[in-house]
């Protein structure tokens, strides 16, 4: 791992999610879900509309699997993770303002602006999360890593908290009703996202790589390293169980925010009820997004994800049996202690074992463990709803994916993953430098 030398660089790393957030937390979570349910799909049943969104997650999510490993694979041949990163951002922020011009009935327009916005939002992060091991040593990965997440919980919850506002007190802005409010919404989101990509698009810099000559398309190079780094991952065998943990613990966890919103809108809940408890999981995960940092240091980071694991397990239970606001506050509560903590922790550890030179091409491999993994649940819960005409067993089905990953994880060991991915650096280093 790289020493910290700038921490301009590390602050222009952290701005970014606390500017990219915002997507997560309007789009994906809060407004769009339930602007999609009563003015997009306004001319849908309730179900019907709950398991279209579904679907529209699971086909962008979907994409993403496929593209990952390739781009990762491509832009650490090229030495390019911050053209990518740049391409896909531009991608999410122009998806983001064009959702203010969906209106009522135009739900295929609202669910193809979704997914192209979550195929920029989701290829960005992958080499967003490459350069965590350039720019942190590593007994400091899991507290910059968890820094990150708690800039994204501030940032996201910043513009949130002034979009219900909006969105509420429409009058108070001029704003002729709360519908024009959203669309509002969606395009503060891309404005957003943008002024806060510039540090980082200005500040960071790539690793210095040995130059590799390119004799064939891109396309193909990538699909090369892909079927390579495939075999490879024997190699690896502490990394690909984390993999496989992670596959299934973060389903239910990518399932729970994309569908919370929605789910309780099917189930009653008022609007407002809805967007104030999001808001109240934004600003509980940030003091305890910190806190997992630290934990981490004291007990072990893979103890710390165990735990929040173990906490999501029962936030899936409560929320089967959820029939008033006060629950879905309590749940909000319950969310916002592990939700950061858990995403921060699994990408620190997936680095600590990542190979040198390799990150964007690993971190490809974690894109399509979080992506691919995450189109069934979106998928099981819209057509479970669909086929019971209630999303409660649907949400109550999230269990197994915990339950499994918290078992795999059991078998993880990071200082084996570490040295591992030490072993097998040296050895492709001793190659490159091997004379003709």
């Amino acid at each position: 791992m790289v020493k910290v030398k700038n921490k301009k660089t590390v602050f222009s790393w952290m701005l970014y999610d606390f500017g990219n957030s915002a997507f997560a937390t309007v789009i994906m979570a809060a407004v769009l879900p339930i602007f999609y349910s009563n003015v997009a799909a306004a001319n849908l049943d309730d179900t019907v509309a709950t398991s279209y969104w579904g679907y529209s997650q699971s086909i962008a999510v979907l994409i993403v699997a496929i593209l990952a490993p390739f781009l990762g694979a491509i832009s650490d041949f090229s030495a390019a993770k911050k053209k990518f990163l740049q391409f896909f951002a531009f991608m999410g922020i122009i998806a983001s303002i064009l959702l203010a011009f969906v209106g009522e009935g135009d739900y295929l327009f609202a669910s193809l602006l979704v997914i192209v916005g979550t195929i920029g939002f989701s290829s960005a992060n992958i080499f967003y999360d490459a350069f965590l091991p350039e720019i942190a040593a590593e007994e400091d990965i899991d507290k910059i890593s968890s820094s990150g997440f708690a800039f994204g919980y501030i940032g996201g919850g910043i513009l949130l908290a002034i979009d219900i506002l909006m969105i509420l007190k429409y009058d108070m802005f001029g704003i002729p009703n709360s519908t024009v409010a959203s669309q509002i919404s969606f395009a503060s989101v891309g404005v957003w996202w943008f002024i806060f990509s510039l540090p980082l698009l200005k500040n960071i810099r790539e690793e210095k790589r040995v130059s590799q000559k390119r004799d064939k398309s891109y396309i193909k190079i990538g699909y090369t390293r892909v079927t390579t780094t495939f075999k490879e991952l024997r190699q690896y065998k502490q990394l690909l169980i984390f993999l496989l943990a992670f596959w299934m613990y973060n389903d239910g966890i990518s399932t729970i925010i994309k569908m919370a919103t929605i789910y309780g809108t099917e189930i009653g809940l008022a609007q407002n009820s809805l967007i104030v408890a999001l808001l109240i999981t934004q600003f509980v995960g940030i003091p305890f997004t910190f806190f997992f940092g630290w934990l981490a240091n004291k007990i072990s980071a893979k103890k710390a994800l165990t735990i929040s694991l173990y906490i999501y397990v029962g936030i899936v239970i409560l929320g089967y049996f959820m029939t008033t606001a006060t629950h879905f506050y309590l749940l909000a509560i319950c969310v916002g202690f592990v939700q950061g903590g858990a995403q921060a922790l699994s990408r620190s550890i997936y680095g600590r074992m990542v190979p040198a030179n390799r990150h964007a091409e690993f971190f490809g491999f974690y894109g399509i463990s979080s992506k691919f993994a995450a189109i069934f649940g979106p998928f099981l819960f819209g057509l479970v709803g669909q086929l019971t005409g209630s999303s409660r067993l649907g949400i109550m089905s999230l269990v197994i994916f915990f339950i499994i990953g918290i078992t795999l994880l059991r078998f993880v060991n990071i200082e084996k993953g570490v040295a591992d991915a030490r072993r097998n650096t040296n050895m492709e280093e001793k190659i490159e430098i091997k004379p003709n």
